[in-house]
Order: structure tokens, then C-alpha cells, then sequence
């Protein structure tokens, strides 16, 4: 393997126990250097405990962690935190409260020297242009600029791979979306490796180069975001990134029988299936299955109809940024794309099933 060719980090069949709860199971994967992954899953998953293995705060049980070819942890092998040169910012930021925000990001650059890590701090200062919070302290920044903070500590010491663990939860949506967006700006003119995670479909879909998605401690899917929201491999994947329609089908020769119609029967499917329709899939039309609207929402943007369809136990969910003006008890026609159909079998449908919201 060449030098280009040998991944910045490959987590190889990582294993992690408390007790009887293993929080990582057989976990694999690799990243490039300047990638930036996004490791996404419910609360719990085990996207927390990866991130200390990788810091090396946390040791397994059984597999390898490794840094530019090198093991850092691994059979008979463990490299201590503060030799493995990763970077780590956390969920609240960990401000030093009593140091001003250029005192924060020189704490961390203390092997080089006075001359050398003022020359830096006032570098990454520049570089993510909060020149002017300099001398404040914690206290007196807002979220956003605590976050810009923090990214620049974490970032200043030129660490091997960055680890951001939930870094945007504590912001409000509006303010999120801007440093979100800002943060990645900032990684990709860096070049900077990077794993983010997060609980939030949209966060990990926008911020990714590479989206890994764990469930129970175990890599459900990896890819790109792309890649993972139009074509998943599970249906956890399908549920996990989107809403979506779950329609009761059976195969009949080539086709798939359901309550919205016939659609072609992809190779290998037998037995009951389920249909997986995402909401702004459906759409109405004059010769289509008929339907009840039940109820109609209005979302800010978007427009979110409940439609009552015969031999459905459950209302299907429309919803579409136009205004359809439609009334509770109005009888309408609907109709799904076949290409706008994913099918998975029941059982593991019933297996990956997400609480409704």
C-alpha cells in the first residue's frame, strides 16, 4: 500500500463492552485524510464511545485503531491521548472560563513555544475571522462565537484527525445553520480530517463527504450522503434519513401488488413486502388511486396532507411545497412514480421500524 493509498483513520472490527451492554460492535471503516465523515445515529448508538476509542480516553475490547498506517490501539498496543495528535471538541465547548478566547486557543499550543504559539493562535484567529474576540472571555460571547471558539482551539495545535462531538446542538436552528455551514467552509480550505457526529439526519446528509450511520453499536450503512438518502441498502437507513410511507405489498409474477397500485417487482423479493414511500413522493393527479384527506398541516414551506387510502391501517402522508387547497373530506386521486418506490421485506421492515413524529 502506498503512502497516498493508507487511509488517515481505519477502525478495524472495533469492539466495546460495559458489562453486558456492548456499545460498539465489530465497527469498521476508514476515512481519507482532508474527508470529512459524519457519524450519525439515535442517542445511544455508540457514536459517542468511537469518538473516546479514537481520542484513545476509551479502550476495547477486541479490533484496532489506526492513525496514517500506524496502530494506535490494538493488541499489546495503546498510544496515549496526548501522543496521537487528534483534536477533540466537545458538545458544550469546555471553554476555559477564566481565560480570554486567544489564552483558550494558545493553552493547547504550549510545546511550541511562546514566539511559535502566539504566531499561530493569532493564525487561526485570522483564519476564522473572530480577530476581534480575542480578549473576551467565555462569558461574554454568545453560542455562535463560543463555537467558533472552540473550533479554533481544536484546530490551532494542526491535529492528525479533528473529533466534533455534537458541536452545533446547542444553537438555536437559525444560528446553527450559518456556523454549520461556516464550520465546513473552514474544515474543507483547511484540508482538515474531520468526524462529526451527530443525531441529525439533515446535519449529517449536508456536512459529509462520508455519512456512517451506527444503530445498537454497529455500522448500519456507509456512503455518501447522496448515495445513502436515494438508494439505502436497509430499511433502517430509509427510515432513519427521511419520512416514509410503509405500504403492505405482494408479489405477484414480476409485479408488486399494494393499495396504490402495481409496481414492477425488483430480482430476488418473495413473500410480503413493504413499499417505503417518502412523503413528497405522492402526488395528485386525475386517474389515480382514490383517497380521503383526513387532515392537512401547514408547515412553514411545505404542506403536509394525511390521506385516507382503502386497505392502508394508516393514513398516507403527502407533503408538498405547493398550496393545494385541499379540505378535509375531499375525495382526491394520487399516484407514486415507480422509481420513487423502495422495497424492503416485511420482516425487515417490522425490524427497522423508527417511532412516528
Amino acid at each position: 500500500m502506498t503512502q497516498a493509498q493508507t487511509p488517515a483513520l481505519s477502525i478495524r472490527s472495533v469492539t466495546r463492552r460495559f458489562g453486558a451492554v456492548t456499545a460498539l460492535d465489530n465497527v469498521s471503516f476508514d476515512m481519507a485524510a482532508g474527508e470529512v465523515v459524519c457519524l450519525v445515529g439515535q442517542s445511544g448508538c455508540g457514536k459517542s464511545t468511537l469518538l473516546r476509542v479514537i481520542a484513545g480516553v476509551e479502550d476495547i475490547d477486541a479490533g484496532s485503531v489506526w492513525l496514517d498506517g500506524d496502530m494506535v490501539t490494538g493488541p499489546d498496543v495503546f498510544v496515549e491521548p496526548e501522543d496521537r495528535n487528534v483534536g477533540f471538541m466537545f458538545q458544550d465547548y469546555a471553554l476555559f472560563p477564566h481565560l480570554s478566547a486567544r489564552q483558550n486557543i494558545l493553552f493547547g499550543l504550549r510545546p511550541l513555544g511562546r514566539k511559535a504559539a502566539g504566531e499561530r493562535a493569532d493564525e487561526v484567529l485570522s483564519r476564522l475571522k473572530i480577530d476581534g474576540l480575542a480578549d473576551r472571555y467565555p462569558h461574554m460571547l454568545s453560542g455562535g462565537e463560543q463555537q467558533r471558539v472552540a473550533l479554533a482551539r481544536a484546530l490551532a495545535p494542526q491535529p492528525h484527525v479533528l473529533l466534533m462531538d455534537e458541536p452545533f446542538s446547542n444553537l438555536d436552528r437559525r444560528l446553527r445553520d450559518a456556523v454549520r455551514q461556516e464550520t465546513s467552509s473552514v474544515l474543507r480550505a483547511l484540508g482538515t480530517t474531520a468526524i462529526i457526529v451527530t443525531h441529525d439526519p439533515e446535519e449529517a446528509l449536508s456536512l459529509g463527504d462520508k455519512v456512517v450511520l451506527m444503530h445498537k453499536g454497529k455500522v448500519i450503512e456507509t456512503g455518501t450522503g447522496d448515495a445513502i438518502y436515494s438508494y439505502p441498502q436497509t430499511a433502517y437507513a430509509a427510515e432513519f434519513f427521511s419520512r416514509v410511507n410503509r405500504i403492505p405489498a405482494r408479489r405477484s409474477g414480476d409485479w408488486l401488488d399494494s393499495p396504490l397500485g402495481r409496481f414492477p417487482a425488483p430480482c430476488g423479493s418473495s413473500g410480503p413486502v413493504y413499499l417505503y414511500v417518502r412523503p413528497q413522493a405522492v402526488k395528485l393527479n386525475g386517474s389515480g388511486i382514490a383517497a380521503r384527506v383526513t387532515s392537512r398541516v401547514l408547515l412553514g414551506e411545505i404542506e403536509e396532507v394525511g390521506l385516507s387510502v382503502d386497505g392502508m391501517s394508516e393514513p398516507l402522508v403527502m407533503r408538498t411545497s405547493a398550496r393545494s387547497g385541499l379540505d378535509v373530506g375531499h375525495t382526491v386521486q394520487v399516484s407514486i412514480e415507480p422509481d420513487d418506490v423502495l422495497v424492503f421485506s416485511a420482516d425487515e421492515a417490522a425490524r427497522a421500524a423508527l417511532p412516528r413524529g
